[in-house]
């Protein structure tokens, strides 16, 4: 494929989706993460599109919602380890909220098997990965029905959550920064987000590597309100998002990291940022999801292995 054909694919892609990750943009032209690099800076050159954190958005500061068909074919072994993660977070008995999104799907649908459950929602998607789960009990929100991502809003959905108290909140978005928080596109969903946050003693958002670094439109939680970050290690293969974490860190949000088994791929600084090395070669104990590294002072390490020690 010529590059102009490649970059036309790019543009396209970006425009129908909002936001893609380079890995997909490879994925889909065929060519290395490095020539899809190359593309994307030539395209922002010429204001077609703006360079984020391991992807690319449209132009304006912004990254637009996407639907949900795309949302599905976006980072879907990430969201699948994440989901993962996040339901041992889950306890027998727990009464929790989890807001709409295709990672909270994912997550749901590992849900069904934790007895004595209670689950409220807003998301079509959510209910019905749990609706043949003889031992959780899902609680559906009233309001309007939003077709593009299957879920409920509007000043129904708000009234229905008032007055509720839950352990856990689940939550996703379209964007995540320490500056900001979690951020979306829409403002009756950031609305009812805020909304079932509210109800919730702790925060926990799950957020792929292509939406930390992300902002947009309408702020949903504020950083401070959120209780824990659940990711993926991609995060850490890139200086920007590993220095985004750790911002969020600084801030005291516990990071947990979900592995996808990249140390398996090629590439000495993969295997690098994984294990939390520094130039010199690798720091010993990589910690697993849910364990801390050993405190090491600050700066004495890079941005990867500084956040490394937050992990939780």
């Amino acid at each position: 494929m010529f590059a102009a054909e490649r970059r036309q694919l790019i543009l396209e892609m970006v425009r129908a989706n909002g936001a893609v990750s380079l890995r997909e943009l490879a994925r889909v032209v065929q060519t290395s993460e490095v020539t899809v690099r190359r593309d994307v800076r030539a395209l922002e050159s010429e204001g077609l599109l703006d360079r984020r954190h391991g992807g690319a958005v449209l132009p304006g500061g912004f990254s637009r919602d996407p639907g949900y068909p795309q949302k599905t074919h976006l980072a879907t072994a990430e969201k699948s380890a994440i989901a993962d993660l996040a339901a041992d977070m889950v306890e027998e008995g727990d009464a929790i909220v989890v807001g709409a999104g295709t990672t909270t799907q994912e997550l749901a649908r590992r849900l069904a098997r934790v007895p004595g459950l209670t689950v409220v929602t807003n998301s079509l998607l959510v209910a019905q990965a749990l609706a043949h789960a003889n031992r959780v009990e899902v609680v559906m929100t009233g309001g309007t029905l939003r077709g593009s991502n299957y879920a409920l809003v509007g000043s129904g959905a708000e009234q229905s959550l008032a007055g509720l108290r839950v352990t856990k909140a689940f939550i996703s978005g379209s964007g995540l920064t320490a500056d900001r928080g979690l951020s979306t596109a829409n403002m009756l969903s950031a609305s009812v987000d805020r909304a079932l946050v509210q109800a919730a003693n702790e925060v926990i958002v799950l957020a792929d590597h292509t939406k930390l670094g992300t902002d947009s439109m309408f702020q949903t939680v504020a950083t401070e309100a959120i209780t824990r970050l659940v990711t993926d290690e991609r995060t850490l293969l890139d200086d920007l998002t590993s220095r985004e974490q750790h911002a969020l860190a600084d801030c005291g949000v516990q990071v947990s990291v979900a592995s996808l088994g990249l140390a398996a791929e090629s590439g000495a600084h993969q295997q690098a940022a994984r294990r939390g090395a520094g130039p010199s070669g690798p720091a010993p104990g990589s910690p697993l999801p849910g364990q801390r590294r050993p405190a090491a002072p600050h700066g004495a390490l890079p941005p990867a292995a500084r956040l490394a020690e937050r992990i939780r």
